[in-house]
Formats: C-alpha cells, sequence, structure tokens
C-alpha cells in the first residue's frame, strides 16, 4: 500500500511538472528577461571557468537553464525554463523537468548548460525526443573543471549551483521540451 502510494504521488508531481507550464514565456518582457538571466548565466560561468569558452565556441548549439528550482521530501521534482542558441543567438525556448523518488531531503537552486557537440544531437533535442536517464552526470562548474570534460553521445552538460542546501540519493531524469522563436 505503501509503494502504491508513493508511485501515485511520483506520477501526480511529474503530471504537474511536465503540464503545468509552458515553454514560451508569456510576454515579451518575459522573453527579454529570459534572454538576460540566460546572457548573465553564460558570463558568470565564462568568469568561473574561462576553458568553458572553447565550449560556446564549437558547440552546434546549447541550452542555457539560468534557474533550474530543485526540491524533495523522498518524492522530489525540478523545473527550469531555458533559452536554445545557435550561432550565440538565441533560436527557441526549452523547459527542463524532473521527477525523482529515493532518499531526498531539500531544495536549492542551480545553473544548467546543454552542449551539442554534433547537428544530430541537436536535432534530438529540438525534436523532442531528448532526455536524460537516471544514471546521466552533470559536470559541476568551477575553475579548470571544463579542460577534462569530453562530450558523450554528442551532448555536455555543466551545472553551476546558485543557492540551496540538498541532500539527495535518487533516481529520476530530465526531460525536455522544445519550442522555436516565432518570427513575425
Amino acid at each position: 500500500m505503501r509503494t502504491m502510494v508513493l508511485v501515485c504521488t511520483l506520477m501526480a508531481v511529474g503530471a504537474l511538472l511536465l503540464t503545468g507550464c509552458s515553454t514560451t514565456p508569456k510576454t515579451a518582457e518575459g522573453q527579454a528577461q529570459l534572454t538576460a538571466k540566460s546572457e548573465d548565466a553564460v558570463q558568470l560561468a565564462k568568469k568561473t571557468d574561462p576553458g568553458l569558452q572553447k565550449f560556446f565556441d564549437t558547440a552546434v548549439g546549447y541550452v542555457v537553464f539560468p534557474t533550474v528550482g530543485k526540491g524533495a521530501i523522498g518524492v522530489g521534482g525540478a523545473y527550469g525554463r531555458g533559452e536554445l542558441f545557435e550561432g550565440g543567438k538565441p533560436v527557441g525556448y526549452s523547459t527542463l523537468t524532473q521527477a525523482s523518488i529515493g532518499l531526498a531531503l531539500g531544495g536549492q537552486a542551480y545553473t544548467e548548460f546543454i552542449f551539442f557537440e554534433n547537428k544530430a544531437a541537436l536535432d534530438r533535442f529540438k525534436a523532442g525526443s531528448f532526455a536524460f536517464a537516471a544514471q546521466a552526470s552533470a559536470v559541476a562548474l568551477k575553475s579548470g573543471v571544463s579542460a577534462n570534460v569530453k562530450y558523450t553521445d554528442g551532448v555536455a552538460v555543466f551545472t553551476m549551483g546558485e543557492s540551496g542546501l540538498m541532500y539527495e540519493a535518487s533516481l529520476g531524469g530530465q526531460k525536455f521540451s522544445y519550442t522555436p522563436i516565432q518570427t513575425l
């Protein structure tokens, strides 16, 4: 019975995360704020680890999630809204959702960068068939760490802590959605 309640709770959290939030900011002001936050996050990341510049220079595209909020008490979730860049210019919006189950307690906010090494990886992301499994990992960004990072399946992921404290040993994965910027 306890397992069934836990599974139902996880499904409810996942459904809320997957359907409750739009990919595209609803107003021009919201879009401009997201772009400014994304650009600020890129500048801070480059300052934190100047070696990250090579990823920005050579990736066919990258996604910036300036703030991902994550929280859990056993069952957890995370949500973030970001922008996809190609050639250094924003071309679309994305959401990151995550549901997890396991030993987890607390909350945190962090920034996430996903770099695409080749067009095939970028196209998978744009098609909506892109997700990270539970065993996927990101590199915590600090000075010099990017020098040893290699792409895996055409993707490299970095995170940069913002705030919060979280204890976690959980199972879960990230799922993404993508909407291109509409030009008039």
